[in-house]
């Protein structure tokens, strides 16, 4: 009993010390996983303010980020990172129509939806003339802007296509990160985390998963 005692309760506080300490390990990985993660990547993810830009379309036609949101009717802007060629990019655009679905789906919502390619001349899903097509044979409903020389993708650290942006009418950015939970190049994922931000970024609510990781193709900038 004597031995127990003094040995055992020793070795009772010694598993609640490591305990504690595991849970913290883990808790201050979590905290140092994000906070890495914010300050290697250059451009802006959730919580942070939308860099404004002005692009032209595949038609010439340009585009304002401050002036869409300055429009009365814009509640949001969904921006996603786009390349034709990839084969992530055709799952939510030939396989399905994840994409012009649920922008439809908000139009008249006053959800503003638009897409960016920054591949540079000559890389795979890059040109005008290229994205012309891939517009008609996907039938997508909103405009591609052109960003070849990459300053509005670099801006934004965008490095997949498809990544997605949803920016709040004060210019937040309320959501980053994948269109949705099955990172393969085929399968969809259950949960689409852009129309669950949507959804409760519309209903004056917080967005559950205002990060998650993208994936995709890298974004073929020209350096």
């Amino acid at each position: 009993m004597g031995w127990f005692k003094r040995n055992g309760m020793a070795m009772v506080g010694t598993i609640a010390a490591m305990t504690a300490a595991t849970s913290l390990s883990v808790a201050l990985a979590g905290q140092d996983g994000n906070m890495n993660g914010q300050s290697a990547r250059q451009g802006v993810t959730a919580g942070e303010k939308a860099p404004m830009f002005t692009l032209k379309d595949t038609e010439g036609k340009e585009h304002s980020l401050k002036a869409i949101l300055a429009k009365d009717s814009t509640k949001a802007v969904v921006i996603e990172w786009f390349n034709p060629g990839c084969p992530f990019v055709k799952k939510h655009h030939r396989n399905a129509t994840t994409m012009t679905d649920l922008a439809k789906e908000h139009k008249n919502d006053g959800v503003v939806w638009i897409a960016i390619n920054s591949g540079a001349e000559g890389k795979q899903g890059a040109g005008i003339e290229t994205n012309k097509e891939a517009i008609e044979d996907f039938k997508i409903t909103y405009p591609v802007l052109m960003d070849m020389d990459g300053k509005v993708g670099k801006a934004y650290g965008a490095k997949r296509t498809p990544e997605m942006y949803v920016v709040a009418k004060d210019g937040t950015v309320v959501y980053h990160g994948a269109i949705d939970s099955d990172p393969s190049p085929r399968t969809m994922g259950e949960v689409n985390y852009v129309a669950e931000a949507l959804k409760a970024y519309m209903a004056g609510e917080t967005v559950a998963t205002p990060r998650t990781q993208a994936y995709g193709c890298t974004v073929k900038y020209s350096n």
